[in-house]
């Protein structure tokens, strides 16, 4: 049972983030985030017999403890924590350093969007200072608009996942902006329904499907007033007068203009008798405005907290009519719905900062029609134009984010219970549409002669968008628990005494995700979950790559001539792949050897450039005797535990010249390493297995080796690729024994 006041949707919101312990709110202005934090906060003091810490913008904490008291619950206000008495103490992020927030059951971020900041310090801090607390919830009126990092910020706050990992996880460079970031197209719709598994979005109760009416807000009334410039002065050595406005010019051109936007305001503000608030970015703003204005009270940042919490209070009760203020100092959680005129006296180029000090007057609780006032000079048109891009940009992510809460409540976000979207087949081929998992499990226990694969490499790469693929995975050792299920169903469906060879590489760890550069074996992890799953280790193949390439490719630090000049401790050899091949060692007196019988090595499978010799082939006394010569030296080409003769461009999107607008897959698998492994490892008619079948290089190879295959792939259009690429196979299958 939770507190009586709330109302329905609130009652809901709270329930759920007591659940889920961990959890963000990011409710509209006027819904009641106040009720919903000291609720949440009231209960885990309860559950946890312990204390919880609310943390709050400077003037919002007195207001939120005369809210709280409204729902019967005590909060007390603290400037430190040797001050604390209560089991809710709310206190300023200014005064963060004064408390042990480790030895708080809870912890709560009003007005989270202070954690926008992607490497600030007020985030590292609240991240450092919060990450001990066991319950933890953040509460504001939305993300910072049009900044997608900032729900990252939040998810690592809240201990869902780390903001890099995010990144990693959803997004790609923009293009278009350094160091920005786009949704990739496919993962849109997962990346919404991620965030909606913790967190909840709503602009009206509707939203979650509750009676909205009564938060229907009236009519906001947005009028952009252009000062002139004319009759300023030109720069020095300029004829006429030419401005262009940036970060670093803007505050040189509002000193010129402020006076006169500062008149437009006082007019609209001295020719009425009700409640005005005036916003200004700059003190020389606030300067102008009160000479102008005989009856505001300015309020600024350098006042005592004493000043600024009787100023406010003065405006709510109505003994001051005008404030004159900055949205850095009001603009955030206030209850100000008893004003309904505003005027800026400029413009920033912060989004957040407009929309926020809007919300101040534009609220739940408003009865009339908001009027708001922007004065901007006729040389700051690219500000407004910046700001209305964003208003824009923001009612779209917004949207994005209703949308998918909206969803997520009602069909409550469960997963396919059959993860099997159909199959195809061919002559000597079968390729399942669905989970690599749950295809093993329909196949018949030992009646795989051998499997061959490239595994998603833990979360490098993400191949798709389903809550299926290995790939997206929240760490490494959530990938190698799925995977293992897949181990366990391979030595079921493996005959006795076969095997199965696993292409892989040594994983890259990189300083500001891992906390240290270097390397992580890969490899060896994958060994010691098969064995783990009834699999012995059978034998490593090291793949050679060229280092030269792979500097190209990926610019490693450790491979650049100019790490080894400056420090080579640094430096490193280049990644090269490897071929582990595990082994079925059960039921021996079942096995079914490969054998050669009398073809032996006849045909040699590598780059022709580096095919075997035999000095001894030229005293062979007949073309038995070279034949057997000639096997000989290409099993010990074979034999070699470091394989220096594979070509890294044979390949199968290479190989079938697909047209330009075919999708390539990630890392195709090198047609000569599966040639070989198929050769060596497994007789003619068994049946080959790929649970990563990808766009189909393992049956591709293996219907050309006069193997069967069967295979699984989760990525649709990896799928219809690969059956269009095992239909050609079988194709020149039928062609070659038609004319031989």
């Amino acid at each position: 049972e939770l507190n009586p006041h709330l109302f329905d949707f609130q009652h809901a919101i709270v329930s759920w983030a007591v659940r889920r312990g961990r959890a963000a709110i990011f409710a509209d202005t006027g819904l009641g985030k106040t009720a919903m934090q000291t609720a949440w906060a009231d209960e885990v003091r309860r559950h946890t017999q312990g204390r919880v810490l609310i943390v709050a913008p400077l003037c919002v904490a007195h207001q939120t403890v005369k809210e709280a008291a409204k729902f019967g619950i005590s909060v007390q206000y603290c400037r430190a924590q040797t001050e604390a008495t209560g089991g809710i103490i709310i206190t300023n992020y200014e005064m963060l350093d004064r408390f042990d927030v480790s030895s708080f059951s809870g912890v709560v971020l009003d007005e989270s969007s202070i954690l926008k900041s992607y490497m600030g310090k007020t985030k590292r801090a609240l991240l450092e200072s919060c990450a001990g607390v066991p319950y933890r919830l953040a509460c504001t009126a939305t993300p910072s608009p049009n900044d997608y990092l900032e729900l990252g910020n939040h998810a690592e706050f809240l201990g869902i996942m780390p903001s890099n990992e995010m990144i990693m996880r959803f997004f790609q460079n923009d293009t278009m902006e350094a160091g920005a970031y786009v949704l990739r197209p496919h993962a849109a719709t997962k990346f919404w329904e991620w965030c909606a598994t913790w967190s909840v979005c709503l602009s009206n109760p509707a939203d979650l499907g509750y009676d909205g009416r009564a938060y229907v807000l009236p009519g906001l009334n947005q009028s952009f007033v252009e000062v002139s410039t004319e009759g300023l002065p030109a720069a020095d050595g300029e004829l006429f007068r030419t401005v262009t406005i940036n970060a670093t010019s803007v505050h040189k051109e509002g000193r010129l203009t402020v006076d006169r936007r500062a008149a437009e305001v006082a007019k609209l503000v001295n020719s009425s008798d009700e409640p005005w608030l005036v916003w200004c970015n700059t003190n020389y703003e606030a300067d102008a405005l009160k000479g102008l204005i005989p009856d505001a009270v300015d309020l600024r940042g350098s006042d005592s907290i004493d000043k600024k919490e009787n100023s406010l209070d003065g405006f709510v009760d109505g003994s001051i009519r005008v404030l004159i203020t900055k949205p850095s100092i009001a603009g955030m959680g206030l209850n100000l719905q008893h004003c309904r005129n505003m005027a800026f006296v400029g413009l920033s180029y912060s989004y957040e900062d407009y929309y926020q000090a809007i919300r101040r007057c534009y609220r739940f609780g408003q009865k009339r029609e908001v009027n708001c006032y922007v004065m901007a000079a006729d040389s700051e048109r690219s500000i407004l134009a910046i700001i209305q891009d964003k208003e824009q940009k923001h009612n779209v992510m917004k949207a994005e984010m209703v949308r998918a809460i909206s969803n997520f409540y009602k069909q409550e976000h469960t997963m396919n219970e059959t993860p099997y979207f159909g199959q195809q087949t061919g002559e000597g081929w079968t390729v399942h549409h669905g989970d690599c998992v749950y295809v093993a499990r329909k196949i018949e226990a030992d009646s795989i002669g051998f499997s061959v694969y490239s595994p998603p490499f833990s979360n490098l790469y993400i191949y798709s968008d389903s809550d299926y693929d290995m790939g997206n995975s929240t760490d490494d050792g959530e990938f190698m628990r799925h995977y293992a299920f897949l181990a366990e169903e391979l030595h079921r469906i493996t005959k006795p005494g076969r095997l199965t060879a696993i292409h892989c590489k040594d994983l890259p760890m990189y300083k500001g995700r891992d906390g240290a550069a270097g390397l992580r074996d890969f490899p060896g992890e994958i060994i010691k979950m098969y064995e783990s799953k009834g699999w012995q280790y059978h034998s490593r193949v090291t793949i050679w790559k060229d280092p030269v390439i792979e500097m190209q490719r990926t610019k490693n630090h450790g491979l650049l001539y100019k790490q080894l000049c400056k420090d080579s401790a640094a430096s490193r050899q280049g990644m090269a792949d490897y071929i582990i091949v595990m082994r079925k060692w059960a039921d021996e007196e079942k096995w079914e050897p490969v054998t050669r019988g009398e073809e032996r090595f006849f045909d040699y499978i590598g780059s022709s450039y580096n095919a075997p010799q035999s000095k001894d082939w030229g005293r062979a006394r007949s073309e038995e005797e070279r034949q057997r010569l000639y096997s000989i030296s290409v099993w010990q080409r074979y034999a070699s535990p470091v394989w220096f003769d594979i070509d890294q461009t044979d390949v199968l999107n290479y190989k079938l010249a697909k047209e330009k607008d075919e999708e390539r897959h990630i890392c195709p698998l090198q047609l000569d390493v599966i040639e070989r492994c198929v050769e060596l490892w497994s007789n003619p008619g068994d049946l080959v297995f790929s649970p990563f079948t990808g766009i189909g290089s393992e049956g591709y190879v293996s219907l050309k080796m006069g193997r069967k295959f069967v295979g699984a792939e989760l990525k649709k259009s990896y799928f219809d690729i690969a059956c269009r690429n095992l239909a050609e196979a079988a194709r020149a299958d039928d062609q070659i024994g038609l004319f031989a």
